[in-house]
């Protein structure tokens, strides 16, 4: 009997832990299958939130390297506009309803795997590029530059050395001193009156300018129709014009020039005509003049919202004289009050002072640059705009010797800029020509 009990309790005791066996490995079976399920549907949710992440970063990076490269930065409302396509992109995801918002917010830019952070520290660091602009004193192409041309082409009046120089700069301007015409008659009472053939407008083309003053006490020495000439000839050479036009409004113009994603603009006008006749509101065509400042003044602060970098170009002073007058500081200082950013004169025939008002230098003449003669001493002025919109300044000493202008050699250079900082008051030029404001 008790055999039968002991069987009976050991048949009960197989029954009851297979039993047991069986739940426990049915419980982790299902255990298993859930925890799998649970890792696969994390794995997806994050590989959809990093990819989301990714496009939407790239084409931030993108669009932010496309504004650098024109020279803006972001527009407003750029940032949330990318951290928007991030959210919109991580709701649209796998789970995103059941997902909690503090884990939204973590799966944000900030937050995002070392892996894409490493790939985003890659990313190239596209800044907008510097940019070179040259501008000279006179130019005058009159009977002896024909003589020179005519003899060895433009190595008969620029040597090759200077010429590459110019022709590297993003943009040259220069002080186009004489009217391209074979028409007119040389103004009455007038010591010098100069003009050169249409033609010869060629040899600008191989210096590489690409804009030039007409605001000058020569532009109408053979009349208007000879003015109409040189419009036309440039016009035609693709140089552009500032100072003077057919119309006022023409004249006044300022001529806006955009490279590597910045707008330079020029202004040009003068202060020295032999007659009042020449002023653009008294006859048309006609110069610019700005005796009376008041509309230079108006100009320079409307060109202030239409570029981002300013020069103004007058004609002023009196011929070989190195000291600026009280009227050229004056009009200097107030066009610098306006908004200019830099200031290059024109007229003296000679190398001028160069002078800092509050922050910003005025180079009150440059002096004769092409001439046709001997010109003893002269620089043309190398403004170079780097990446960060900042500008640094160079003169580069020159002089003409047989009617060839040439780079100045050690010795000249050092003496050019020697007298330009026994000259200048508040500027200082280094030996290589550097300037900055004295402290």
């Amino acid at each position: 009997m008790w055999k039968a009990i002991r069987t009976v309790i050991e048949i009960l005791a197989v029954l009851t832990l297979t039993g047991v066996l069986s739940a426990v490995v049915i419980r982790y079976g299902a255990g298993q299958d859930t925890v799998q399920k649970e890792v696969q549907t994390t794995a997806a949710e994050n590989s959809a939130a990093d990819s989301a992440g990714e496009k939407a970063d790239a084409g931030s990076v993108k669009e932010n390297d496309k504004k650098e490269l024109q020279g803006g930065g972001p527009v407003s409302g750029e940032q949330d506009d990318s951290r928007e396509t991030v959210s919109a992109a991580a709701d649209s995801r796998p789970g995103a309803d059941r997902l909690g918002t503090e884990q939204t917010q973590e799966e944000k830019p900030g937050a995002l795997p070392e892996e894409e952070n490493a790939n985003r520290e890659q990313q190239p660091d596209t800044r907008a590029v510097s940019t070179e602009i040259i501008l000279t004193g006179d130019v005058l192409f009159d009977r002896a530059f024909r003589a020179g041309y005519d003899a060895a082409g433009i190595d008969g009046v620029v040597s090759e050395e200077l010429r590459d120089q110019l022709n590297a700069a993003d943009i040259l301007m220069i002080n186009h001193e004489f009217p391209f015409s074979e028409r007119g008659t040389p103004m009455e009472d007038k010591q010098f009156t100069f003009r050169c053939p249409p033609s010869y407008v060629k040899a600008l083309g191989e210096l590489g300018v690409d804009i030039a003053s007409l605001a000058n006490n020569h532009a109408l020495d053979y009349g208007t129709d000879a003015l109409l000439d040189t419009f036309e000839t440039l016009d035609e050479a693709g140089i552009r014009y500032a100072g003077a036009g057919s119309t006022k409004e023409r004249a006044e113009q300022i001529q806006i020039m955009e490279v590597n994603g910045r707008r330079f603009g020029f202004l040009a006008a003068t202060r020295v005509v032999p007659v009042v006749e020449w002023k653009v509101e008294v006859r048309t065509p006609g110069l610019f003049a700005c005796y009376d400042d008041t509309r230079l003044l108006e100009l320079v602060q409307e060109a202030k919202n239409q570029c981002d970098y300013l020069i103004v170009f007058p004609h002023w002073g009196v011929e070989r004289e190195e000291i600026p007058q009280d009227y050229q500081t004056a009009i200097a200082a107030r066009c610098i009050e306006a908004g200019a950013d830099a200031i290059v004169g024109a007229h003296s025939h000679c190398l001028q002072s160069v002078e800092y008002i509050q922050g910003k230098p005025v180079f009150y003449s440059l002096g004769n640059f092409i001439f046709g003669y001997a010109v003893e001493s002269t620089a043309y002025l190398k403004i170079t705009v780097d990446g960060q919109g900042n500008p640094h300044f160079q003169l580069i000493p020159a002089f003409s010797s047989g009617g060839i202008t040439q780079l100045a050699q050690a010795g000249d250079a050092a003496r050019t800029i020697r007298r330009l900082n026994e000259i200048s008051q508040t500027a200082v030029i280094a030996e290589d020509g550097t300037v900055s404001e004295k402290d």
